[in-house]
């Protein structure tokens, strides 16, 4: 049966509700609000950037990258327009360890001692390795990352987790950021891949010194165990994936899109909210300009 609008307000007012269809019609008759006609532009612009952005980007993110896209939104505005989309920013798990002790090899010293500040870039590395499980197998990670600007600075996925996948990582980071880097310090944890004597020497070749934390000890290389983190809770386990992982290749390929979103694009809050390459370009800008003024005196 179908039901009128009168037929309605009938039933209402049988049970004490006092509705008149004129106020029915009057209310279908009003124009938008402006609250309204507002929300219908700033709505799929959020959705957009939510979606361009790995879906991973909270109320405090999604602001931020749409007040970079010179949007006039406000904070608490996106949080609600958040909640009327069903949209929401990722949300990590606990990290297991992946990377095991050898005791029978010899440590090198920690030369960080959980101080991760440093004053620019290629001073302090760290690097670990995390896993993604596949229906081809295992593929493990091993990312380095610079301590002052978050950059991913090399990177490998391998079916296996042999010394050689974090070999690979540094001549991508060698390639990237230089041949020689004196006075560069690269920490990790005690696994057998960072304790080994091809990685001590290959460090060497470029000018750095090898560091390492305590035993089993996640807070020595937290910074490394935050960005392994967020890999898994924004891509591998992260709100734009459809399904399980098929292959090794697949994460691989996959790695490779975020590693460039993460240093390019993603906000880091300790950065201020700018992408690594932005606040590592400011970093050089300020130092040019200082340098500069040194000449002119």
């Amino acid at each position: 049966m179908r039901l009128t609008v009168e037929s309605i307000c009938t039933v209402l007012r049988a049970a004490g509700v006092q509705v008149a269809v004129s106020t029915y019609y009057a209310a279908k008759a009003r124009p938008p609000s402006a609250r309204a006609v507002r929300d219908a532009e700033v709505g799929p612009m959020l959705r957009t950037l939510w979606d361009d952005n790995y879906r991973v980007y909270g109320a405090r993110k999604l602001w931020k990258a749409a007040r970079r896209a010179e949007h006039d939104v406000g904070r608490d505005q996106v949080a609600r327009l958040m909640r009327g989309l069903g949209i929401q920013g990722a949300v990590r798990t606990k990290r297991v360890r992946t990377t095991r002790p050898d005791p029978t090899s010899a440590r090198h010293p920690d030369l960080v001692k959980r101080d991760f500040t440093v004053t620019g870039p290629n001073q302090l590395w760290v690097t670990d390795l995390t896993y993604v499980p596949t229906f081809a197998g295992m593929a493990y990670v091993c990312f380095i990352i610079d301590a002052f600007s978050r950059t991913i600075v090399g990177w490998r996925v391998a079916a296996h987790m042999r010394t050689e996948m974090v070999l690979d990582a540094i001549e991508m980071a060698r390639w990237s950021r230089g041949t020689r880097l004196t006075g560069l310090r690269c920490h990790s944890d005690a696994g057998a891949q960072f304790t080994s004597l091809r990685y001590g020497e290959r460090l060497a070749e470029i000018g750095a010194t090898p560091s390492i934390g305590t035993v089993g000890d996640s807070y020595d290389n937290a910074l490394a165990e935050t960005v392994n983190g967020y890999y898994k809770a924004e891509l591998i386990r992260g709100p734009a994936r459809s399904g399980p992982w098929r292959t090794v290749e697949d994460v691989e390929l996959a790695t490779l899109g975020w590693v460039h979103w993460h240093n390019h694009q993603r906000l880091h809050g300790y950065l201020g909210d700018l992408p690594p390459v932005e606040f590592e370009g400011r970093f050089y800008a300020t130092q040019r300009g200082h340098e500069a003024l040194v000449g002119i005196k």
